[in-house]
């Protein structure tokens, strides 16, 4: 009886002695050295809090976008530069959270940070909040590129998860330099199969991804 019960809780919550579903992995399993900073984990973000589901700074993606990230990873360091992880897989209640979060008007702790020329009521309809996140197909990554001598990021012209059209890909209005910073990071991650969100710098999903049509919902932890 008592393995009926471990089977059954396995099947509800397959990480919780370790286990991931089928096809995704610890991230650091492969790239130990790559920096994970999981926003949504901490107070550093739009919310203001930590988000459900995420229970820990540990990075899960498919096994396919963490190989891939390794290439990327590793085709940095050559120029002594390194990658940074912002957010990996996300659950499905973590994007619910975002939905709950969203529909209270009078919560804007973080407005003049994340979002300071979008009314928050207007976060749907400009796509900034969503019922669905490819996060949570687990082959979508947001990320930067940071100095592996000093473990700064590099200056792309707008923070990260910042809502507005300085954060678009191909925003004019930002320096020389740090046009430069964001074609980098998009050639690399181009070049070993990843496709980006041109609303977003640091947000790129897997070419191919095994998941595509799947919205998962285990913890992080």
């Amino acid at each position: 009886m008592k393995y009926c019960i471990v089977f059954f809780i396995l099947l509800i919550c397959p990480n919780l002695f370790g286990q991931l579903p089928n096809g995704f992995i610890y991230a650091e399993r492969i790239i130990p050295d790559m920096e994970v900073e999981l926003r949504y984990y901490s107070l550093n973000n739009f919310i203001g809090k930590p988000v459900d589901g995420y229970q820990s700074n540990t990075l899960i993606l498919t096994l396919e976008t963490v190989k891939a990230l390794k290439l990327v990873h590793e085709d940095l360091q050559e120029q002594n530069l390194c990658l940074k992880v912002y957010d990996g897989y996300r659950p499905q209640r973590a994007v619910n959270h975002f939905i709950k979060w969203a529909k209270d008007l009078n919560d804007t702790i973080n407005k003049q940070i994340f979002y300071p020329d979008v009314n928050k009521r207007n976060l749907f309809k400009e796509g900034y909040i969503a019922s669905k996140s490819g996060h949570s197909r687990g082959s979508t990554v947001d990320l930067t590129i940071i100095d592996a001598n000093t473990g700064k990021p590099l200056d792309m012209g707008s923070p990260y998860d910042f809502f507005g059209e300085a954060s678009w890909v191909n925003f004019n209005h930002i320096t020389d330099k740090q046009k430069a910073n964001r074609q980098l990071l998009q050639d690399i991650m181009l070049k070993h199969g990843f496709r980006n969100y041109p609303k977003e710098w640091w947000h790129f999903t897997l070419r191919g991804e095994p998941f595509p049509n799947t919205y998962f919902d285990f913890l992080i932890q």
